[in-house]
C-alpha cells in the first residue's frame, strides 16, 4: 500500500478494482457537455469508505455520503470542462515528474515497483496516470481562475504590512547558532566571573576562525549543544528581546560578543539569513523589432528583412524610428520598440539569452523566439534594490493565499448555479 500522498491524490490509491472490472456502465448525471458515470461514483465511494473506516468509528448515513460523493464528482466535472475551455493541458513531462515524486515519497526506485504496489491494490499504472493527470488539471484550473479573481489593492498591502501579523510574516528569518555558558542564581561572584572569562575565550577563538559547532558541542550548556548549537530558523519576534536586539545587527557569518542574561553568558552566530536587507537585481533597458512569420513571411525572409534593418541602424538610422516603421510588436512599436527596465526572467528564454550576451549599445540578432524573429538593442543596465518590491509582492501573495479557499468556493458555486445538471437515479448499494 502506498503512503498518503496528500490532497486529492489520496483518492488515487486503493479500492479501484470496481473500475477495472466494470463491464456495463451507465450515466448517473449529465453535467453540461459531460457526464458522471456509475463506475466513477463506485470507485470514488470505495476509496472514501476505505479512508473513513480507517479514521472514524462511525460513518455518516449512507444516503448523505452518496450525495456528497456525487456532488463532488459533479463539481470536478464542471471544473474539468472549464480547464478544457481554457485550453489547459498537462504535459507528459509534468505528469512524469509528479509520478516520480510519488515514487520518492513512498521509497520506490522504479516504475515496476510502483506498478507492483498498485497491482496489490487492484490498480494499474495507466489508471493512476489518468487519475493524477485529472488532479493536476483540477489544481491548475483552480489556481489559474481563482487567483485571477482575487484583487489585492496597494492600500490593502500597506495595511497588512503595518499590522503586527504582516510585520512578523514579512520579517527576515535567521538560522542561528547558540552557545551558553550557564550560571545559576546561587553562583558565587567568582563562578560568574569564571563563566564570563570562558565565554570571552570562546568568543576570541571564534573570531580567530574556530568552528562554531565544535565549540558548541564541547562547551555549551544549552540543550542544542549536541546539534552544534543550531537553533534552526527563527524570526526576531520569536527570540527573547535581549537576543533580537543583537541578532538584527549581525551580518551573515558574524558572531556576537557574549551576552549576559539570568541564565548565563550567550554567544550567537548568524549562520544564514532569508529575506531582509538589500535585494539587488541587475535590470536591463532594451528595445527590439519583431517580425512575425506567416504564409507569406517565412523564416528566411524574416531574417533577411531584419538583417537589412540592422544594417541600416548600424549605418546611422534611428532604431526607434525603424521600430515604429517595421516592428510587429503592438505593445512596443509606438514607443520605438522600447521595453523599459526589465528584471531577469521577464522575457522568454531566447530573448533573455540574447539580451544577456549583448553589451550596452550593441545589437543582437536576428534570433527566433516563440513570437517570431527579433533584433534587440541593449540601451543600458543598472543595479536596482528591489527589497521593498519583494516584500510587497510577498505580502500580496500571502493575502491571495488567505483568500484563495473562500474565492474557490464562490467560483465553484457560480459554476454549479450556471450549469445544466441532470441527476439520474443511483444504483442502490449497501456499502
Amino acid at each position: 500500500m502506498l503512503a498518503n500522498m496528500g490532497g486529492a491524490l489520496v483518492l488515487c490509491l486503493g479500492a479501484s478494482a470496481t473500475a477495472e472490472t466494470q463491464i456495463i456502465d451507465r450515466v448517473i448525471a449529465i453535467v453540461d457537455d459531460g457526464v458522471v458515470l456509475q463506475s466513477e461514483f463506485d470507485e470514488r465511494k470505495n476509496a472514501v469508505l476505505q479512508r473513513l473506516q480507517g479514521q472514524y468509528d462511525q460513518l455518516p448515513p449512507m444516503d448523505v455520503l452518496n450525495q456528497q460523493i456525487l456532488d463532488q464528482l459533479i463539481l470536478e466535472q464542471l471544473q474539468l470542462e472549464e480547464a478544457a475551455r481554457y485550453g489547459i493541458e498537462i504535459p507528459d513531462q509534468q505528469l512524469n515528474n509528479t509520478l516520480q515524486q510519488i515514487m520518492t515519497n513512498n521509497g520506490m526506485s522504479s516504475m515496476d515497483e510502483l506498478a507492483a504496489s498498485l497491482a496489490a491494490d487492484g490498480m494499474t499504472l495507466d489508471h493512476l496516470r489518468e487519475k493524477v493527470r485529472r488532479d493536476l488539471l483540477l489544481n491548475q484550473v483552480q489556481q489559474g481562475v481563482v487567483n485571477n479573481r482575487i484583487r489585492v489593492t496597494e492600500q490593502e498591502i500597506d495595511n497588512f504590512l503595518s499590522s503586527s501579523d504582516g510585520k512578523f510574516a514579512t520579517s527576515p528569518d535567521y538560522r542561528l547558532g547558540h552557545i551558553l555558558i550557564s550560571v545559576s542564581g546561587s553562583s558565587t561572584p567568582d563562578e560568574v566571573e569564571a563563566a564570563k572569562q570562558e565565554a570571552e575565550t570562546l568568543y576570541q577563538q571564534l573570531q580567530g576562525g574556530a568552528d562554531f559547532a565544535q565549540l558548541a558541542i564541547s562547551n555549551s550548556d544549552d540543550q542544542t549543544a549536541l546539534d552544534g548549537g543550531d537553533l534552526g530558523w527563527r524570526k526576531l519576534a520569536q527570540l527573547p528581546e535581549l537576543f533580537a536586539d543583537v541578532v538584527g545587527n549581525l551580518d551573515v557569518g558574524e558572531v556576537s560578543k557574549p551576552i549576559r542574561s539570568g541564565a548565563g553568558f550567550h554567544i550567537l552566530k548568524n549562520f544564514e539569513q532569508r529575506g531582509g536587507g538589500e535585494q539587488l537585481v541587475q535590470q536591463t533597458k532594451a528595445r527590439h523589432i519583431l517580425i512575425k512569420t506567416s504564409e507569406i513571411m517565412d523564416d528566411q525572409t524574416a531574417q533577411e528583412k531584419l538583417n537589412e534593418i540592422k544594417q541600416q541602424i548600424e549605418d546611422g538610422a534611428d532604431f526607434a524610428e525603424m521600430a515604429r516603421e517595421n516592428s510587429e510588436d503592438i505593445g512596443s512599436m509606438l514607443n520605438g520598440g522600447d521595453l523599459g527596465w526589465a528584471n531577469p526572467g521577464t522575457f522568454v528564454p531566447a530573448f533573455e539569452a540574447a539580451m544577456a550576451e549583448t553589451e550596452i549599445g550593441g545589437i543582437a540578432g536576428p534570433f527566433k523566439s516563440q513570437f517570431g524573429w527579433h533584433i534587440l538593442q541593449v540601451v543600458d543596465r543598472r543595479q536596482e534594490d528591489l527589497s521593498d518590491v519583494v516584500i510587497r509582492n510577498k505580502a500580496a501573495q500571502m493575502m491571495r493565499e488567505r483568500r484563495f479557499n473562500e474565492e474557490l468556493q464562490v467560483w465553484q458555486l457560480e459554476l454549479r448555479d450556471n450549469a445544466f445538471i441532470d441527476i439520474k437515479e443511483l444504483e442502490s448499494s449497501d456499502s
